[in-house]
């Protein structure tokens, strides 16, 4: 009886999403080392502090897992309001600036970005208010009601400033808008909101370095050795890569120096050159299936707040993951964003385990309730 019941705690769990996640996770622990090496770091700092937030990652992800997440709906806007106070404390000189954003708390030991915490917070928020809304949106001043949820964090954001941020936060809320909005002309207007937005940050919000990365992004010709370096030299990395890569710790761009941020921004760049197409192809393959695993989850989730809150994990996931390599390859402009499981930094990856183990609650739960229907 007892091995039966510890046989079915097992497989509680979605396995093929902890396994992709976990190898996700070792291709970066693997690339951050290979820069270390380049970079004549004796004692792979860094590697070992990845280690580090790897193994307590896996645990919140555990104690996450085993909250019903119905529990969390409960304590979501309590945490909203708290992200929005911290974020707006980071821009005070209680708050430090790290490439060009004021948006770090530096605790000594670690550098904390609250906007990491909102982003966990305000999907919950989301989830909730979507859960409300699903059959019922008919009305703009409930449209504007869900896009103030996002506006306040988003504003404090785009102030740090922290465009890369800013827009995971935009995306995150606009993308599972537009399967619950009823009204075509809702759909309209939203898009003629962006683009007001869009002309007002160009010529009121948008620090140079911002507006800079767009014009580059345009005509990479335009300057190729100082503001279109970084590009220039991630493109170089992955094109130099071949089929099996130069090998981890032979790459010329990363080993040299050449590719910056190598460890954050651009270290799909690393990987790319090291260990070439078939090392790209695993871990696009290692994100289809978290994806993949994401959306099957939302699709036999209990109820419907379960639904949305895998929906808004995969589509956090999916924005982050799809601007980085698009950013990494040219395709879209630099805008600081990391990649998930793979790039160095310590709330960033906890924050990614987090939503996981939130996945993986309503998971659980829809286990335990297929199992209760079948009984």
């Amino acid at each position: 009886m007892l091995l039966s019941q510890y046989l079915y705690q097992i497989k509680k769990n979605d396995w093929t999403l902890i396994i992709a996640s976990l190898f996700l996770s070792f291709f970066g622990l693997a690339a951050i080392y290979s820069v270390a090496l380049g970079q004549g770091q004796g004692e792979f700092l860094n590697f070992k502090k990845q280690v580090v937030w790897l193994l307590v990652g896996l645990a919140v992800l555990y104690v996450v897992a085993n909250i019903n997440y119905h529990h969390w709906r409960r304590l979501g806007w309590w945490g909203y309001w708290l992200g929005l106070l911290l974020l707006i404390l980071v821009l005070t000189p209680l708050g430090s600036t790290i490439r060009g954003a004021r948006g770090w708390f530096s605790l000594g030991f670690l550098n904390f970005q609250p906007v990491e915490l909102m982003k966990i917070f305000l999907l919950i928020v989301l989830a909730d208010v979507y859960r409300q809304y699903v059959r019922t949106i008919h009305k703009f001043s409930q449209l504007i009601l869900i896009g103030l949820i996002v506006c306040l964090p988003l504003i404090l954001v785009v102030i740090q400033p922290d465009f890369g941020s800013a827009m995971i936060l935009f995306f995150t809320w606009l993308i599972p808008c537009l399967f619950i909005i009823k009204n075509k002309w809702h759909i309209v207007m939203i898009f003629a909101g962006m683009i007001s937005l869009l002309l007002i940050s160009w010529f009121f919000i948008f620090a140079d370095y911002q507006k800079d990365r767009i014009r580059i992004f345009l005509n990479p010709a335009a300057d190729p050795l100082f503001r279109g370096y970084n590009v220039r030299q991630s493109i170089i990395a992955v094109g130099s890569g071949g089929l099996l890569g130069k090998g981890l710790g032979f790459g010329s761009q990363s080993q040299l120096k050449f590719i910056p941020e190598s460890q954050t921004d651009f270290i799909f760049a690393v990987i790319a050159e090291e260990l070439g197409f078939v090392g790209v192809l695993l871990i696009v393959g290692f994100f289809f299936l978290v994806f993949y695993r994401l959306a099957a989850i939302a699709r036999n989730a209990p109820d419907d707040f379960g639904m949305f809150l895998s929906l808004l994990v995969l589509t956090l996931i999916f924005v982050q993951v799809f601007i980085n390599i698009g950013m990494g390859m040219g395709l879209l402009p630099v805008t600081g964003i990391s990649l998930p499981f793979v790039s160095y930094g310590g709330s960033f990856l906890i924050t990614i385990f987090i939503l996981v183990g939130l996945a993986l609650s309503v998971y659980r739960a829809g286990a335990i309730s297929r199992r209760c229907d079948l009984t």
